[in-house]
């Protein structure tokens, strides 16, 4: 489905900011970029990945802490268990937690989706946080519309790591990426926690471009 839409778009109008929000992300988003790159129309600017993991480490963090409209959490990595990587020291406002809780609320957050699923039974996943995520990307709207200082975190074509698609906040302005803001400064956990991401995340992005490949 990604596929034949990233198809449509590339044709038709190739100059759109694509916003992928279907799973599996971490293959969907190199899906997007190898379609473009194949009708001479890549821009790795202009094609990303929606908030949800933000939304939901916001809300766990708040629960615990404050009030969710305040609580700014940054998510690197991908968009699947352990890739997903919620940098709490990075929070604003600063939090902290003792290291068991604080691997219980990572926990959490890398497996919110499952624990949608479960919750119902089978009968279907997220779809109000995903809704909610979508509305709050509207910011690349505001960024578009000549709006300063918007930074969302997104899963985009990369040189921050190893891995050639990562998720770490962007500025966001008129042409889509106008710079990565890279990592930042990162704890000893959170780099075990993103060199733990890495092999499962280059598998999932190589499975994404041999996919288009075949």
């Amino acid at each position: 489905i990604v596929a034949t839409l990233s198809d449509a778009c590339a044709k038709h109008c190739p100059e759109a900011m694509i916003c992928t929000i279907s799973n599996p992300v971490n293959s969907t988003i190199p899906i997007t970029s190898e379609v473009f790159k194949k009708h001479g129309v890549y821009n790795p600017n202009h094609i990303g990945v929606t908030t949800l993991d933000i939304v939901r480490a916001n809300t766990f963090v708040a629960e615990l802490k404050d009030d969710p409209a305040r609580v700014n959490v940054p998510v690197i990595g991908g968009h699947a268990g352990k890739t997903i990587i919620p940098l709490i020291s990075q929070c604003t406002p600063k939090v902290e937690f003792p290291q068991n809780q604080l691997e219980v609320l990572i926990g959490r957050i890398q497996e919110a989706g499952t624990e949608v699923v479960k919750a119902k039974a089978g009968a279907g996943s997220a779809t109000l946080s995903m809704a909610y995520a979508g509305a709050r990307f509207f910011s690349l709207l505001d960024a578009m519309n000549g709006k300063e200082g918007v930074i969302e975190c997104s899963f985009v074509r990369s040189e921050e790591t190893e891995c050639p698609y990562f998720s770490t906040p962007l500025l966001l302005g008129k042409n889509g990426i106008e710079k990565n803001l890279g990592l930042g400064k990162i704890t000893s956990f959170e780099e075990k926690l993103v060199a733990d991401a890495m092999s499962e995340l280059k598998g999932s992005i190589k499975k994404g471009e041999e996919f288009i490949k075949s």
